[in-house]
């Protein structure tokens, strides 16, 4: 099985951007290779039998169920807006006509 070598190491600390030290490496490089041997020790079992699956515990919905229920009496609502024109809210803007970017 190949293993990831100090080089390897360097070589992707450097493209993540991290500063290791020379003790971080070599500690990186150990708990790497010790992942590897045991990928490869599980790409040894038979899955043949085995489903795909995208989830390996089952999932349930933890959202409540959706349901019609009456909404604000409208006068009510623009009773207690600061200011409405006819059945509309009215507020304030909150884009400048001047910036044609926006």
């Amino acid at each position: 099985m190949a293993s990831l070598s100090r080089l390897d190491v360097e070589h992707v600390a450097t493209l993540a951007r991290l500063g290791l030290s020379p003790e971080e490496v070599t500690l990186l490089e150990g708990q790497l290779n010790h992942i590897l041997e045991q990928f490869a020790v599980l790409s040894e079992l038979d899955t043949d039998d085995i489903s795909p699956t995208a989830q390996t515990i089952a999932v349930e919905s933890i959202l409540r169920e959706d349901s019609v229920r009456p909404g604000f009496d409208r006068s009510v609502v623009l009773s207690l807006a600061p200011a409405h024109s006819g059945e509309h809210v009215i507020v304030p803007a909150v884009l400048d006509d001047a910036d044609p970017d926006r």
